[in-house]
């Protein structure tokens, strides 16, 4: 993530949480909330509920990947936070981010492409 860093302190995902808007679809919730930096901070959240720790741990890492594959077409400037729900369990990366770029859409933080 060449841009970005990553949430880590349970103070900074309550802020995000309790003062940033919030959208979902089937398999991931997406907080987001701009902050005073020039970079983007993610954070993401996987409950035990989900599964087991190998389960939860994958989740994770598709969704930092899903956001440094597409993370040039984000505006700077936010914290965006990441829970995935229960169906997100055994699905695939291509569907994943298909959830991840529709909730960016639906929060308008991606930017238009330049077309030359």
């Amino acid at each position: 993530m060449i841009h970005s860093e990553s949430l880590k302190k349970n103070k900074d995902f309550q802020r995000v949480y309790h003062e940033g808007t919030s959208k979902a679809d089937r398999y991931l919730v997406m907080y987001v909330l701009e902050n005073q930096y020039n970079r983007n901070r993610l954070g993401i959240s996987v409950s035990k509920k989900v599964g087991n720790s190998v389960v939860r741990h994958r989740i994770t890492r598709l969704i930092r990947e899903i956001y440094r594959l597409n993370e040039l077409s984000f505006r700077n400037g936010l914290d965006i936070a990441v829970i995935a729900r229960q169906p997100a369990k055994g699905k695939t990366f291509a569907e994943l981010e298909k959830s991840f770029m529709y909730l960016a859409k639906k929060h308008s933080v991606t930017v238009k492409e330049q077309e030359s």
